[in-house]
């Protein structure tokens, strides 16, 4: 019985990462395939940045909508069926011809995208209580392997000369095939009846926990907004600022995305042994040394040494965020990743405007000094991840004799 438990684990964390890579993968074929799009429906560069506000707002609703199925239907229902309805909305953009239908299918799009987002790491925290010890990073990690093979899969279709809609409708039609594939490993809902010592406590302290969560989607906010800000100017400081060349200019998003992933291959680890606070401090801090370093030095080597730092030191963060947001209250935990989520979407998406705004009155390098500023305070603020009764590393994580043969 207990082989036959260890080996549900095994298959429920391979079928997370798969759904993390799903995710991935369809949201990266939207994005090779945008410049296409954009030119097929006649839309300019300024619209089509309005377009993408209208697929933040769907995936925000879709994190809403998900994390309360969540923890209603469990997470074995709604994680297949936001794979399928992400899969089959990935299809609508190709479709449009007229710039209202392509506003109208980003939002379907987005909504899709976003329930998916949020019940699988709903599914994730399940799987990682399960193991009892962290292994969130890992599946964040695997999300940019998707985007990954986006960009390997559309550069096959450009080259054997598939159109945008057939691109996208056949990515729309494995990832259906892969979503309803991969359920049958899926934990089942955990029982969530609470017992006379939970309604004690919530009765004693009713508001501490929803308040707790709203400070880690807060902090969520700061550090998604960090990433977004790398994501979009990265590129760009290094060719207007520091005079790169294009394919120079180019390594500087490249060394932080294979900074971060790295970094979430080891966060794991590194959390098992000295715990999801230490984590969020020290990565935050060494985050903070490297956008700093970007934004004062004149020489380009420093400035790809400062992204990789600030990829390394992010790549831990917001997974500690999503992990103690699900924990706290297992009745609620999909709602509670989607509110740490959706505010940290936010982030993601204001992260560009915001440093784009800030470039009016200063220089790029200077503006990122900004980013700097909510580094330290993740930081600073670390210590909201660990509750009164934890110690460094919550118990559910530290190491034992028993797990030591965990799968």
């Amino acid at each position: 019985m207990v082989f036959g438990m260890e080996r549900a684990l095994r298959a429920a964390r391979a079928v997370t990462f798969v759904y993390f890579v799903l995710n991935g993968t369809l949201l990266g074929m939207w994005v090779v395939q945008i410049p296409a799009i954009e030119e097929h429906v006649g839309i300019s560069h300024a619209a089509l940045g309005g377009f993408l506000v209208l697929l933040g707002v769907g995936a925000f609703a879709g994190m809403q909508v998900g994390g309360r199925l969540s923890d209603r239907l469990g997470t074995r229902t709604v994680v297949p069926l936001a794979g399928v309805l992400c899969s089959a909305t990935l299809v609508l953009p190709g479709l449009a011809q007229e710039p209202w239908v392509l506003g109208a299918a980003l939002l379907v799009f987005g909504f899709g995208n976003g329930t998916l987002d949020v019940s699988m790491n709903a599914h994730a925290v399940q799987v990682e209580k399960a193991y009892e010890r962290p292994v969130m990073s890992a599946f964040h990690a695997t999300f940019s392997v998707g985007g990954v093979l986006a960009a390997l899969g559309g550069a096959v279709a450009i080259d054997v000369g598939w159109g945008t809609a057939t691109t996208l409708a056949t990515a729309a039609g494995l990832g259906v095939v892969v979503a309803i594939v991969s359920a049958r490993g899926l934990l089942p809902a955990e029982p969530t009846a609470p017992t006379a010592d939970a309604d004690a406590e919530s009765e004693a302290a009713p508001r501490a926990v929803p308040t707790r969560i709203w400070l880690l989607a807060v902090l969520a906010l700061l550090v998604m907004l960090c990433e977004g800000a790398a994501n979009d100017w990265s590129v760009l400081h290094l060719r207007t600022v520091l005079g790169a060349s294009e394919s120079t200019a180019a390594f500087a998003y490249g060394v932080f995305a294979a900074a971060m992933t790295i970094g979430r291959l080891l966060a794991d680890r590194v959390s098992a042994r000295f715990g999801p606070v230490a984590v969020l401090r020290y990565g935050a801090a060494v985050a903070t040394v490297g956008i700093t370093l970007v934004a004062l030095s004149p020489w380009i080597w420093a400035a790809l040494t400062g992204w990789a730092l600030f990829g390394l030191g992010l790549s831990g963060c917001i997974p500690q965020l999503f992990s103690a947001a699900g924990h706290a209250d297992p009745s609620a935990a999909g709602v509670n990743v989607s509110r740490v989520a959706g505010l940290g979407y936010v982030g993601m998406l204001a992260g560009p405007a915001v440093i784009g705004w800030m470039t009016h009155v200063m220089a790029l390098n200077h503006a990122f000094l900004l980013p700097a500023l909510f580094c330290a305070t993740a930081a600073a603020a670390a210590g909201i991840l660990r509750t009164p009764s934890d110690r460094e590393v919550p118990s559910e994580f530290r190491e034992s004799p028993a797990r030591s043969t965990a799968p």
